[in-house]
């Protein structure tokens, strides 16, 4: 019975929340794209405001002088390898976990894909510390592999 709900998981969930993530990262994103320009910000909250940043680099814009091709196999190479390894291996939580890494390292390959960048618009600040702007696609990418480290720490505790 254990086996048929992972299976249910894999073959249901994960497809499922991957999806929600990558339709929730590109509407959001074309939605950036279309009602504020680059650079423009929108104050939403004392410590949160709507930006337009396009990132042709990897996380915080690291790397941003390596060509997009570069990021592309990367992506895909991460893609290959969580679909492999959620459908032979993960369990429990880790399925939750990886629908999350995948929805949200999909999101971010469709914007390389289609424009050779990736857009942010998340700008968490303190006075003028800010953290580095994100999307949707960031967040269920850092959630999902938070929730995948918990669920392996758990895992061996057992």
């Amino acid at each position: 019975m254990l086996q048929r709900a992972n299976r249910l998981k894999k073959n249901i969930i994960t497809p499922f929340i991957s999806l929600a993530v990558v339709f929730f990262d590109y509407i959001t994103k074309r939605l950036i794209v279309s009602n504020v320009t680059p650079f423009e910000h929108i104050d939403v909250l004392p410590f949160l405001r709507i930006v337009h940043v396009e990132n042709k680099g990897a996380a915080f814009g690291i790397m941003s002088n390596l060509d997009n091709r570069f990021f592309i196999a990367i992506s895909i190479i991460a893609i290959t390898t969580i679909l492999i390894y959620a459908y032979k291996a993960a369990k429990g939580t880790e399925i939750y976990a990886l629908s999350l890494i995948l929805g949200g390292a999909t999101g971010n390959l469709i914007d390389r894909f289609i424009s050779g960048k990736v857009i942010d618009f998340i700008d968490f600040y303190i006075g003028k510390w800010h953290w580095p702007s994100f999307n949707v696609a960031d967040s269920a990418l850092t959630v999902g592999i938070a929730i995948f480290i918990w669920s392996n720490f758990n895992i061996r505790k057992a």
